[in-house]
């Protein structure tokens, strides 16, 4: 028999004649009640002073190219990383635009996922099906999302290429048929390793089942996204239409003679802020990764003052900074800002729904996480040095926001942003220490790596 509580409460018709009453007397919620049902909540709560609030002139600030677009899939750690790395390009070679291709990653990322979750089932072959490790593990065996340190995996292992050496496809703009088809392929791979376990396969018979599987993960995707090149030509003209470079390359010869940047450098920190992840401390996320040999995520958890020193110095360096958020808070989409006093929810209803959580408990009560990344490229600061609002490149196209970047008050990153990847030289000696220390072992479930099961 179900449990229930020792004394269940019930909702009477007392309960709703009172509630009745108070929203029939309230002349506001009358108003609230008529602009939210044309509206919706959102238009209705939007405060316009908040766009006036955010300018658009920064102290700080990288120019780069034309705005890049994810479209309808879960890349946006793909195209925030490879956004920084085409800064570099843009800048040595005085470029008017330059885009590195985000379906080549896509490819072997999927590879990579996939050989992860096979070998996966392989170790957890001997846990009950009805597991909640397991069943998370089944729940999205290759989703589109991840985190820089998968992407740096990607990058040493099988380099970068151009947009032109292998452009975007259909399954690569919207991906939930791939997704949804090399799902269920894999889930009924699960069910064969766990049958041939059952059976009593051998480590070298499922290794063999495991490599036959992995080619026709490779054959589903060259079906859709097409064969990632060997070798490309590339002729990139500057702003004065100067050739400025040309040659033949290879995916990794590309990667460290053109990009050129040290990603073993750069190191992912968190602000969770959470008694159960206390500061200064190293963590992983459990079973979460790609590249198998690579090992998985690393994070150090610093305060969030902490996340914002290093990103101001790096961006003073004439360096993008990659960051995860939890985008859709307090979002004024069409106006392209992000403010905590943007849309007021809470006054709208009459009584707190937006503030009756803080950061910490927002994290721990499963109301928000890490759900977006982008990139910071620039920051207005006050008189004191200290950040107002900051400059944002996104990856939904031109058309979003402001010419697709977005601008977030200092208050929201505060709220929202829970990691910056910056290089290790904008960190302190303890900060460091903390990061090359012991590792503690996050859930697979946990917040921090929420970002990758998008």
């Amino acid at each position: 028999m179900e449990e229930r509580l020792a004394a269940p409460g019930t909702v009477t018709a007392e309960d709703i004649d009172k509630a009745r009453e108070r929203i029939h007397r309230d002349r506001a919620a009358t108003i609230a009640r008529n602009a939210t049902t044309s509206m919706g909540i959102r238009a209705a709560a939007r405060v316009p002073e908040a766009v006036g609030r955010v300018g658009s002139a920064f102290d700080i600030e990288i120019r780069q190219g034309s705005p890049t677009n994810q479209e309808s899939s879960g890349r946006c750690w793909m195209f925030a990383s490879l956004n920084t790395m085409r800064a570099r390009v843009i800048e040595r070679l005085g470029l008017k635009n330059f885009e590195l291709s985000e379906s080549y990653p896509l490819f072997y990322d999927k590879l990579e996922k996939a050989n992860w979750f096979l070998n996966n089932m392989i170790d957890t072959a001997g846990v009950a099906l009805d597991s909640r490790l397991v069943s998370f593990l089944l729940e999205a065996p290759v989703q589109d999302g991840g985190q820089w340190d998968m992407l740096r995996d990607l990058v040493l292992k099988y380099g970068v290429v151009p947009k032109d050496a292998m452009p975007e496809t259909a399954c690569s703009r919207k991906t939930r048929e791939m997704d949804n088809y090399l799902t269920r392929y894999l889930r009924g791979c699960a069910k064969r390793i766990r049958t041939a376990v059952g059976e009593g396969a051998t480590r070298e018979e499922l290794d063999e089942m495991r490599q036959t599987m992995v080619s026709d993960v490779y054959s589903l995707l060259a079906t859709c996204l097409g064969e990632p090149p060997r070798e490309f030509d590339v002729r990139l003209r500057d702003k004065q239409g100067e050739l400025v470079l040309a040659g033949r390359f290879t995916p990794k010869s590309f990667f460290e003679e053109v990009i050129r940047m040290k990603v073993d450098d750069y190191i992912s920190v968190i602000s969770a802020g959470t008694p159960d992840k206390p500061y200064y401390r190293a963590y992983t996320v459990s079973r979460l990764g790609n590249v198998q040999e690579a090992g998985g995520v690393r994070y150090v958890n610093l305060p969030i003052v902490s996340l914002k020193r290093a990103a101001i110095a790096q961006m003073r360096d004439g360096l993008p900074v990659w960051f995860g958020c939890d985008v859709d808070q307090s979002f004024l989409r069409a106006d392209g800002v992000m403010d905590v006093r943007g849309i007021d929810v809470d006054d709208l209803f009459g009584f707190a729904v937006e503030g009756c959580l803080d950061r910490a408990d927002r994290l721990m009560y499963g109301e928000s996480a890490m759900t977006h990344a982008m990139v910071l490229e620039g920051v207005d600061l006050d008189e004191d040095g200290a950040p107002t609002f900051w400059k944002i490149e996104n990856s939904w196209g031109k058309e979003h926001g402001r010419e697709g970047f977005d601008v977030a008050t200092d208050e929201w990153f505060d709220e929202y942003v829970y990691q910056v990847v910056v290089d290790r030289k904008y960190l302190t000696a303890e900060e460091l220490a903390a990061y090359e220390g012991e590792v503690t072992k996050l859930a697979p479930w946990d917040p921090m790596g929420s970002l990758a099961a998008l």
